[in-house]
């Protein structure tokens, strides 16, 4: 049985099929540039490539969505819709943790490039987007769980998926909020340090060249939290608004990779001093 349509749904179709068509090419451009040219020079480059990765599989949860808004049906089964839903929400939590390691990674190369040689190493990047990955499926088990026993408790029997609410289970949606602003204000003491460290300290042909990639990178990443991530996060206050928050939190996905273009001043080419002229 489909559901009503509405005006909206046309352009929540609109909007996620603009951002399959996109984010996936730009995407796996960017994942191809970074694991051909950058993925063995720093632990930035390290924390870009899961970034990517978070994307692209938010980008193929999106297909089912397109269809889902344009038919109003729902054609598959509670397991396909669960899946495709903790892809979406795993999306919006591990950018979130990737995109703050990358803040706190130019904080340690800008304000303590020496000191910090050791700990921003190939290796502890890797242990820690292990790690992020760990905690975002043991997070999902719960989630899972009481998803599943929502859509099987529904009164209506209108099939449906992704314009399903109140399916959030309380304690996890209350860890991701907490979580994103904590990770909120950690970017926001990055940004502060690393430009009164760039004022202080660099010459003038060095703050023409690079500060301006630099900033533009912290600004991006609270532009991330403020627009795309909180919003959506906050749902879990009004129903009414979700599958709009939704609908905008799919594009964070499309500005990653200026991120990344941001980042390496030899993005487009192999270059033997990569993480050194971005410090």
């Amino acid at each position: 049985m489909a559901r009503n349509g509405t005006e909206a749904d046309t352009v929540y179709a609109v909007v996620y099929g603009s951002v399959i068509t996109l984010g996936l090419p730009l995407n796996a451009l960017s994942l191809w540039i970074l694991l051909r040219h950058h993925s063995r020079k720093s632990a930035n480059a390290v924390f870009m490539i899961h970034l990517v990765i978070s994307d692209l599989l938010l980008i193929i949860s999106l297909p089912m969505k397109v269809y889902f808004y344009a038919t109003n049906k729902w054609p598959l089964g509670d397991m396909a819709c669960i899946w495709l839903t903790m892809l979406f929400r795993n999306n919006i939590r591990s950018s979130a943790v990737f995109i703050t390691f990358i803040s706190i990674d130019r904080l340690l190369a800008v304000v303590y490039p020496l000191k910090s040689r050791q700990l921003r190493s190939l290796s502890n990047a890797s242990k820690g987007a292990a790690l992020v990955w760990l905690i975002v499926v043991i997070v999902n088990i719960p989630e899972s769980v009481y998803f599943s026993k929502y859509l099987k408790n529904k009164t209506s029997n209108v099939s449906t998926c992704f314009d399903d609410k109140n399916d959030f289970f309380p304690p996890i949606a209350y860890f991701q909020l907490v979580l994103l602003f904590t990770l909120l204000f950690i970017n926001i003491v990055s940004t502060v340090l690393v430009s009164l460290t760039l004022n202080r300290h660099l010459n003038i042909t060095t703050r023409i060249n690079n500060r301006v990639n630099v900033m533009l990178i912290f600004a991006m990443n609270l532009l991330m939290f403020c627009i795309f991530f909180l919003p959506v996060s906050l749902t879990v206050f009004f129903d009414n608004r979700r599958a709009a928050l939704n609908c905008l939190a799919s594009v964070n996905c499309c500005l990653d990779p200026l991120l990344y273009y941001f980042s390496f001043d030899g993005f487009w080419k192999k270059k033997e001093d990569t993480d050194r002229s971005t410090e």
